[in-house]
């Protein structure tokens, strides 16, 4: 289990903090909700109901109205679920077992995916207020926000996990040592003299060899230069932008050697491209 496992506060409560939030100020008499697991949208949380028949209820993408808002990653309404041509009815039973008519369901969406789907609705048909919609759709903008936040934050303690050196130079040298290679390489991107460039690269290679394991595989990846010009400021936490500012290069061209290198190591994130890079003794 890693630090991020262990520090991040459970989404469940954050979700259930914005239902109630939702269901205090909009009035609507049901208000509910779920996080997506394994590519399935499961509904545990629920304000106003009268039976658990929906409770634990496992939602498909595209099934239902949370389905529909789960897969299109776009609210989704019905005025009267009973009558709704515009849905599956997978779901009839648990829902009109609740006595369930009118409903909307938002989507949290965090980068580019659905993690969550909360909902409004009423026993009466008819569309749902203006009102109630607007104030479910700023909970479900504040629910992505904050599990956005919490992602970055598990992001950066896996990031500092994943660059703990490895047992020899303490932590602080190590450190330090990684941010003269990456000054190295990037003034040897900058010299006009190649015989020079070739130095300062072969300095900063064996700056390398210096930090890395003695038992690194045989085969290792061969990098181009530029490539692990990148790789060395994105190994220092750089962002693109950082990077090529670093380099005097542009965006795209680190990403394009990025991605490069990243295939050359197979390498499925830029922090795994780092890690693997080390391991095989190509960067300190």
């Amino acid at each position: 289990m890693s630090s991020a496992d262990v520090l991040r506060p459970r989404d469940s409560d954050a979700l259930r903090a914005e239902l109630r939030q939702v269901a205090a100020v909009s009035g609507m008499p049901v208000v509910f909700g779920g996080q997506v697991y394994a590519g399935a949208l499961v509904l545990t949380e629920f304000l106003g109901t009268r039976t658990s028949a929906m409770r634990g209820l496992v939602v498909s993408p595209s099934s239902g109205v949370g389905g529909a808002a789960f897969a299109s990653k776009r609210p989704t309404s019905v005025a009267d679920y009973r009558a709704a041509s515009t849905i599956t009815h997978h779901y009839d039973a648990p829902v009109l077992t609740e006595g369930l008519r009118a409903v909307v369901g938002i989507p949290v969406v965090v980068g580019g995916e659905s993690r969550a789907v909360l909902y409004v609705a009423s026993r009466d048909a008819g569309p749902v207020g203006d009102r109630a919609a607007d104030l479910a759709m700023a909970a479900g903008r504040r629910l992505s926000v904050e599990l956005a936040i919490r992602d970055e934050v598990d992001r950066r303690l896996r990031l500092r996990e994943a660059a703990a050196p490895a047992p020899g130079p303490d932590a602080v040298v190590a450190e330090q040592l990684r941010a003269i290679h990456a000054e190295v390489r990037g003034i040897a991107q900058t010299v006009g003299d190649a015989v020079t460039r070739t130095r300062l690269r072969d300095l900063s290679d064996r700056l390398a060899r210096l930090m890395s394991d003695p038992g690194i595989p045989d085969e290792v990846p061969a990098l181009a230069p530029r490539e692990l010009d990148v790789l060395a400021q994105i190994a220092l936490g750089c962002t693109n932008a950082e990077a090529a500012e670093r380099l005097s290069v542009g965006p795209e061209t680190v990403k394009s050697y990025l991605r490069s290198a990243m295939t050359k190591l197979s390498a499925h994130t830029r922090h795994e491209a780092v890690v693997r890079a080390r391991r095989h003794g190509l960067l300190p």
